[in-house]
Formats: structure tokens, sequence, C-alpha cells
């Protein structure tokens, strides 16, 4: 069965009105069906599928604990972006946190690899910062970044 989809005259919009529920459904029914069979339909509008997030191209220069999960989550901001007042914004960026904590094994490491930072962090820009409140007011990735490098290296110097 196949219907066309066209403008209805005042006089059938009227005798439409007065149709049962059923019977409107149904031509509703008609009308989605013409238009799916006029209109070609690409799945990439329809399909979302889940960021991913592209392995580093160089190993892993860390081989403690804390400074490889500081690395990847610096390799994760570069790559699926970075971003503030959130864990995670539609596109995939995260903030250091949440960064942090995808790239982590376990809740553990993540709050090991956040303290260690945040010492780092309260270190330079006093102890009244946080994480997210010092993720929050910087104005672009880089100095992010380069903090989780600090650590970094900070870890593995340490053997963290």
């Amino acid at each position: 069965m196949t219907a066309t989809a066209t403008a209805a005259p005042p006089i059938a919009r009227a005798a439409a009105s007065q149709l049962s529920f059923e019977e409107r459904l149904a031509l509703a029914a008609l009308a989605v069906d013409a238009r799916i069979a006029t209109t070609p339909l690409d799945l990439a509008d329809v399909i979302r599928l889940p960021v991913e997030t592209p392995q580093p191209s160089t190993p892993c220069p860390y081989d403690t604990p804390l400074a490889a999960v500081l690395h990847r989550a610096r390799v994760r901001l570069e790559t699926a972006g970075w971003c503030t007042g959130q864990l995670r914004d539609e596109q995939g960026a995260a903030c250091l946190i949440g960064a942090i904590r995808s790239e982590a094994a376990s809740r553990g490491q993540a709050d090991d690899a956040c303290a260690l930072l945040l010492q780092l962090i309260q270190r330079d820009f006093g102890d009244d910062h946080t994480i997210p409140s010092w993720n929050d007011t910087q104005n672009s990735p880089r100095p992010v970044l380069l903090y989780l490098d600090r650590a970094a290296e900070h870890a593995h110097n340490h053997n963290l």
C-alpha cells in the first residue's frame, strides 16, 4: 500500500478532525511510510557510536603505575579533548579528574594519582585549590597537560 504525502485542503483538514483516534493514527502511519519511501535514510545520521579514544602512537615512557596513569590521562586529554565544569562532555572531552578516572585500573589508583597531582597544584598555586577548581580556572588545556607531565615525572622519579 503506497500513500503520498500532500497538503490537505481546508475541507479535508476539517473532516480529519472528526476522525477517531485509531483512524488518525492509521493516517499518520501512512504519512510516515510515504515520507520514508521518498527520503533516503542514511544510518550515519541515526546511529551514534561511543567516542573511541585512539591508542597513543608512542608507548608510555614510564614503568611505574601512577606515572603511567597520569601519562595516559594526558594522552586522553590530547586526543579526546579537555573540558571544564563537568567530568565529561557530550563530545567525549574530559576534565583532569575524568581523564584520570578513565585511565586508572581502580578507584584507589585514580585517588592516588589525583592526590599526587593535587600536591603539585597546591605547592605551586596555594592550598585553597582543589583539582576541579584549578581545572575550571584554566583558559586552555596547556597548563593542564603541563601539570599532568610534571605529576607523571614526579611519580616516576619517586617510584610511585
